[in-house]
């Protein structure tokens, strides 16, 4: 089990997405906020490039092209799947600037059994 927003939780997510399907144009650098947690405000970043994770880092990528905020609870729902992140997006629960047509072009990934799968796999080893 890893700590939720830690660095090992990231660390093994990533080791988790290995194998994902090569999805070409769905790339991104996605810059993460999550605030208010219990320690304070986490910043952590995902580099995605056709549809493969490659890096998945604690704190801020200086060139991100979407940023993605969202308070600690409402993050925590989604992580937990007790709350449907395309519903957080339409109730301004997660606040989006940059390109969002990069965030679009990733959209076709979380539709798919194969990351339905990865986030049920990241689930089953995360500590709240």
């Amino acid at each position: 089990m890893a700590k939720w927003l830690s660095q090992e939780w990231l660390d093994e997510s990533t080791r988790l997405a290995v194998g994902q399907p090569e999805r070409p144009g769905a790339s991104a650098r996605l810059q993460y906020r999550i605030l208010g947690g219990p320690g304070g405000d986490v910043d952590y970043y995902w580099v995605v490039v056709d549809g493969h994770l490659l890096e998945n880092r604690l704190g801020l990528l200086e060139d991100a092209e979407v940023t993605l905020t969202e308070s600690y609870e409402d993050a925590m729902a989604m992580q937990k799947g007790e709350l449907d992140t395309n519903t957080a997006f339409m109730q301004g629960k997660v606040q989006v600037d940059g390109d969002v047509a990069k965030l679009m072009a990733l959209l076709p990934i979380t539709m798919s059994p194969e990351f339905g799968q990865f986030q049920a796999a990241v689930l089953e080893m995360t500590e709240f």
